[in-house]
């Protein structure tokens, strides 16, 4: 399931993740957490990513581009579901090419192996977020077409407030029990 992408990037090879690729996924999430100012917020390790990526039930695949041997960028992503479209889709959780690899065509290589995953799949939509301050990558998505959805407000819980929300569930105050 390689593919070259397009005749104009002749070294460049876009291929599955594999579970003995699991320290290089760690190297390129802290790789992209430095860019974004957020290496303080990696937590993940290899065995997390073992588990969850290639384990029983794995909740997220990995693309890894490579010039030659060379292993320059990836695409973390996973199946997400649209009600209204009554379809899947898939969410780019993260898309990060080395700085000194990028102005090459392969983050755009990587999107466009990605596209092609969502259609084969029968998905109807394909999305992300970006930084608010990522000027680079919000022009590099409006460029390919992408169109950003500023009325929506992403919202997030983590860490002790999630677990404090799952603890809700056995004293809730609705009445209902939740089990």
């Amino acid at each position: 399931m390689s593919d070259a992408f397009p005749s104009e990037l002749p070294s460049f090879a876009i291929r599955p993740a594999q579970r003995q690729d699991c320290g290089l996924i760690l190297e390129l999430i802290q790789e992209l957490a430095d860019y974004e100012h957020l290496a303080d917020q990696v937590t993940a390790s290899i065995e997390d990513l073992e588990l969850h990526l290639f384990g029983p039930r794995p909740a997220a695949e990995v693309l890894i581009g490579e010039e030659g041997a060379t292993p320059v960028g990836f695409a973390l992503f996973f199946t997400i579901f649209s009600t209204f479209l009554g379809r899947p889709g898939i969410y780019l959780e993260d898309l990060f090419v080395r700085p000194a690899y990028r102005g090459r065509g392969y983050g755009k290589a990587l999107l466009l192996k990605l596209a092609r995953i969502a259609v084969e799949r029968n998905c109807g939509r394909l999305e992300w977020a970006v930084l608010d301050w990522n000027r680079p990558a919000l022009d590099f998505y409006r460029n390919l077409g992408a169109s950003p959805l500023p009325e929506w407000v992403l919202h997030r819980v983590t860490g002790a407030r999630l677990e404090r929300l799952a603890e809700a569930a056995g004293n809730s105050p609705t009445g209902f029990e939740l089990t």
